[in-house]
């Protein structure tokens, strides 16, 4: 489901995502989820070590193409990590945050998690950005792939440097990724939201996107990734497309963490996205990968954000 994607129209949502979301929100089983999906039936999204001989998840050249997925497999569970089986309904449980946070033992310079111009801001459901309308003072277009225009194709020039490396080693081995949304401004944010309250109602309008204030694309650190091929758009299959198998190997050595984990939901606020992007840098980034975790809020010794309060 893509929470806060201005690139689609509230009132045109796929049928597949609204489904995938109500299944996930019902606590239906994996293999329902994936056939709503038009994903193989009982299987989960390919874990970070398939092999991927052509192309990432979100932007896949040659959809038809893409390996087979991997036989069922359960995410290593650390502590604090939410586990998909830790409830009857398939749903992991909010955690608590961690008396000490595995940031505070990496090396080197600590960054803010509350200011916007910090690579490590935290923004969920309970944590709105500060100024609510904050703009990035260096918001630059990437010399990569576009699948948009505008604003949409905007990022920060960290962010911008990053991703140009990444969609470089993506194309090296044959994986074609597309920017399909960067920045979002606060006003279009709130368009973006108030389209989906007017359509929907408010309560499932937060499942599906962010209030205006509270999208990490405001940040710049944060975009979307399409597949060449145009495959599984914003959809739950799309995880399992090359672009996004590769992205989701690869992503941490660029500074990258797919920011919605599978089944992270109860901690993150939002239901898996296989294309959002967040930039931490590829020191924080590397050790969550090294450490097993999958959320920003574990990482940083944050509370879940499941709703807003």
């Amino acid at each position: 489901m893509c929470h806060d994607c201005a690139g689609t129209a509230p009132g045109g949502e796929s049928p597949s995502r609204r489904a995938f979301g109500r299944l996930i929100a019902a606590g239906t089983s994996l293999a329902a989820l994936a056939a709503v999906a038009g994903c193989t039936p009982g299987s989960t999204p390919p874990q970070s070590g398939t092999a991927v001989p052509t192309a990432s998840p979100s932007e896949s050249p040659s959809p038809a193409q893409g390996p087979a997925t991997s036989p069922p497999t359960t995410a290593p569970t650390t502590a604090g990590t939410a586990s998909a089986s830790a409830s009857p309904t398939g749903a992991a449980p909010a955690t608590s945050a961690p008396a000490t946070p595995p940031a505070a033992a990496l090396p080197g310079r600590k960054y803010s998690l509350t200011d916007p111009k910090s690579p490590w801001v935290l923004v969920n459901k309970h944590r709105p950005l500060s100024p609510a309308t904050f703009v990035p003072p260096d918001l630059v277009q990437p010399a990569v792939r576009l699948a948009v225009s505008g604003e949409a194709a905007l990022l920060n020039s960290t962010t911008a440097a990053a991703a140009e490396r990444m969609f470089a080693a993506a194309a090296a081995v044959g994986v074609v990724l597309t920017l399909a949304s960067g920045y979002r401004s606060y006003a279009t944010q709130t368009a973006t939201y108030n389209g989906y309250v007017a359509s929907r109602g408010r309560a499932e309008a937060d499942t599906a996107s962010a209030r205006p204030g509270y999208s990490e694309h405001q940040t710049g650190w944060s975009f979307d990734i399409g597949d060449g091929g145009g495959a599984c758009s914003f959809q739950p299959c799309f995880a399992q497309q090359p672009a996004a198998v590769w992205v989701k190997a690869n992503a941490h050595r660029f500074g990258f963490v797919v920011r919605y984990p599978w089944m992270e939901h109860p901690v993150t606020g939002y239901f898996y996205e296989p294309w959002h992007l967040r930039y931490v840098g590829v020191e924080a980034a590397g050790d969550m990968r090294k450490r097993g975790l999958a959320t920003l809020e574990e990482y940083f010794g944050v509370e879940a954000a499941p709703a807003y309060r």
